[in-house]
């Protein structure tokens, strides 16, 4: 038990300690990363399996599984008050008032800090939001009312999220590190402020991802978005699929996992992307890809019915249009304005770097 504790501690409390809980840091990431192989070896096998071979598989975990779940629909009459109802006027909104609260605060909190941008954060943010609109015809979950989405959801849980989420990158940038051991620090308050401190980062990188500084950049962010969204979807489709309920510990459990697992993929992308001696991604990204590629062939083998229903006309055009809007000024950005006007393009570059 006490190595146990010791691998989640991430500050030396004395200098004679250092090499040490260096030593237990890289062994709670090469932790990590050993448990995600075992946990793409164990979602090969189930994708080898039948549905119901995979529902009545998790049952060993837990016997209360492997029963077709209701599948809550957040959606029907959006008023806020209801004169209608004199016992509680507001049960519309209370009714909002589930496990996916806290879940979207303080997941957005966890995000934004593996992601370290607020540009990038909203933009997954209302891109998200836009996708429980779109698949709403497939899953019942998505369908909410629109103050659920932009108020409840973007608004408060998920703008609250990722604003909490960036100062804590700015105090974990810029915080002041104490190298002395516990017991020279002469107070009490002193001592429990240096225990606390124990278990924050020993050192932070803050990112900065610059999207439009050149087509490289621009490729892989629309690629990590494009697989951060299948990660987040993937949620909702095994649970739905596998019979999961949402509180069920196998989620919650899931969720903290590839956060830990995108912690570090996150970072080796950052890397690779910014430095210019990195010519490789790291191991944990081919695994995060490898992970989240095969949870996308689990879905689709065990409910292709569900997962390819077509999308409405009205959201496929547009898609479309969105789509189009894309390509078009990526080539145009990327490909015709630096052969056209070289020297401006050379100018937004500078000013960028």
């Amino acid at each position: 038990m006490d190595h146990l504790l010791d691998l989640i501690q991430v500050r030396p409390i004395n200098s004679a300690s250092n090499f040490k809980n260096l030593f237990y840091i890289l062994a709670f990431w090469r932790l990590i990363l050993c448990l995600s192989v075992l946990y793409e070896i164990a979602l090969i096998y189930i994708l080898f399996q039948s549905v119901d071979d995979a529902r009545q598989l998790l049952t060993h975990l837990d016997a209360n599984l492997g029963k077709p779940l209701p599948e809550k629909d957040y959606g029907g009459s959006c008023k806020i008050y209801d004169p209608d109802n004199l016992e509680s006027p507001f049960h519309n909104f209370w009714d909002k008032m589930d496990g996916f609260v806290p879940t979207h605060f303080f997941g957005w909190w966890l995000k934004t800090l593996i992601l370290r941008d607020y540009w990038l954060c909203n933009v997954m943010s209302i891109g998200f939001e836009l996708l429980e609109y779109s698949l709403q015809h497939q899953l019942p979950n998505f369908s909410e009312c629109w103050w659920d989405h932009w108020i409840l959801d973007f608004l408060v849980c998920n703008g609250l999220g990722i604003y909490l989420g960036m100062k804590t990158c700015e105090y974990f940038e810029m915080k002041p590190y104490n190298w002395r051991g516990l017991w020279n620090i002469p107070t009490f308050k002193g001592k429990i402020k240096r225990i606390v401190t124990q278990f924050s980062p020993y050192s932070w990188v803050s990112y900065e991802w610059r999207p439009t500084s050149s087509l490289k950049r621009w490729l892989f962010m629309i690629v990590l978005i494009v697989l951060f969204f299948m990660a987040e979807l993937a949620t909702f489709y095994l649970k739905f699929i596998l019979w999961i309920p949402p509180p069920h510990f196998l989620c919650l459990g899931r969720l903290i996992f590839m956060w830990l697992v995108g912690a570090v993929a996150m970072r080796e992308s950052f890397e690779y992307l910014d430095n210019t001696l990195c010519k490789k991604m790291g191991t944990q990204t081919w695994v995060c890809i490898a992970i989240i590629m095969t949870e996308l062939l689990i879905c689709l083998k065990f409910d292709w019915e569900t997962v390819t229903k077509p999308f409405p006309p009205e959201v496929a055009f547009w898609w479309y249009i969105f789509l189009s809007a894309l390509v078009t000024w990526t080539i145009g950005q990327f490909l015709i304005r630096p052969y056209f006007w070289p020297q401006e393009a050379g100018q937004v570059e500078k000013k960028k770097e």
